[in-house]
């Protein structure tokens, strides 16, 4: 278990249920993203705790707003096949403290748990080990052995221990894409994002994020061939188990740690370098109007806009040619200057 507090918030990663933080007010879900739908299945478990905090004279009895999810993730433990991850484990901690949850519970995922049914869930996880007090989770929740139970299935074993689950209706983005759209292609979902990342429309995947998806790395040592045409790029070592958007070039807001500059414009490469010969998938950012070493140093990465795909191009002089152009709109486009 590690205890990761910033600016007095503290939020439990325990990959056991030992030593956790009880009772308990629990959001239960995958969260993978921490989208605009998980946000809102997050909602009533802050309300609750603080609310019912509020109220207790000392902290004898203090519910802790918690997180509960698997790992790994579950699609990975049952095909054996690596998932990529919208959030990492120390990214989904960024995000769920900054919206003050207090504990993050990650429960193994395995056979063991994967064969409990839905009332030895309950009472062995929620009940036994939590002390939970309060649930919330969204209306397609699944959980149990074979998935069995669902979110009214909860609801109702729940109420024999007089626990309150809160069900939170499936969020939809702005309006649907049309009138035509299902319920199913309209609602807001990890999976969804991950098709818009997929296919570049970073705009589209920002909005049902609620905020810019971000890369999170590393600086490390890369070949150092964009210095020699004047484009020197940090080449960002990021989570293994992080989920890439489309090869290509994009318009990026950065921010590098221990920096107290506003985030800097920039432009990111995502791909095999072409041009160059290169082999091996690289996440390279060119920092416009900076300079500086970046060595050993983390920078936060949000992206932007797609600008286009990556290609190869038939000297390094042409491909600093169409980088100037890159710069020029990267500028643009985080200036809103854009002519679309």
């Amino acid at each position: 278990m590690v205890n990761l507090s910033q600016n007095g918030c503290a939020v439990w990663v325990a990959s056991s249920t030992e030593g956790l933080k009880t009772p308990t007010a629990v959001a239960l879900g995958k969260f993978d993203g921490v989208h605009r739908g998980h946000q809102k299945v997050i909602a009533p478990i802050l309300q609750q705790a603080k609310r019912e905090n509020r109220e207790k004279e000392s902290n004898t009895n203090y519910i802790y707003s918690t997180v509960v999810t698997f790992y790994p993730h579950p699609q990975e433990f049952f095909t054996g096949i690596p998932h990529a991850l919208l959030t990492p484990v120390d990214e989904k901690v960024q995000q769920l403290r900054s919206l003050g949850i207090e504990q993050l519970v990650l429960l193994p995922f395995g056979k063991e748990l994967a064969a409990l049914t839905p009332e030895e869930f309950v009472e062995q996880i929620l009940v036994q080990q939590l002390q939970c007090q309060q649930i919330s989770v969204g209306e397609d929740f699944c959980f149990g052995k074979k998935r069995s139970g669902t979110a009214k299935h909860l609801q109702f074993i729940a109420a024999k221990y007089n626990i309150p689950v809160t069900i939170v209706a499936i969020q939809t983005h702005a309006g649907k894409e049309s009138i035509t759209d299902t319920l199913e292609e309209a609602r807001i979902s990890t999976s969804l994002i991950r098709q818009h990342l997929a296919n570049g429309n970073i705009e589209l995947a920002n909005q049902l994020l609620g905020r810019p998806y971000t890369l999170i790395g590393v600086v490390v040592q890369g070949q150092q061939i964009g210095r020699t045409i004047n484009f020197p790029t940090a080449n960002l070592q990021l989570p293994k188990e992080k989920f890439l958007p489309r090869q290509g070039v994009y318009a990026v807001s950065v921010c590098i740690e221990d920096n107290q500059t506003s985030p800097i414009k920039g432009v990111m490469n995502i791909g095999d370098r072409p041009t160059v010969n290169g082999t091996n998938l690289t996440v390279e950012v060119h920092l416009l109007d900076w300079v500086g070493d970046l060595y050993g140093k983390n920078l936060t990465v949000q992206l932007v806009k797609f600008l286009r795909p990556e290609q190869k191009f038939s000297s390094l002089e042409d491909l600093k040619t169409q980088i100037q152009l890159d710069c020029i709109a990267t500028k643009q486009v985080l200036s809103g200057n854009t002519n679309e």
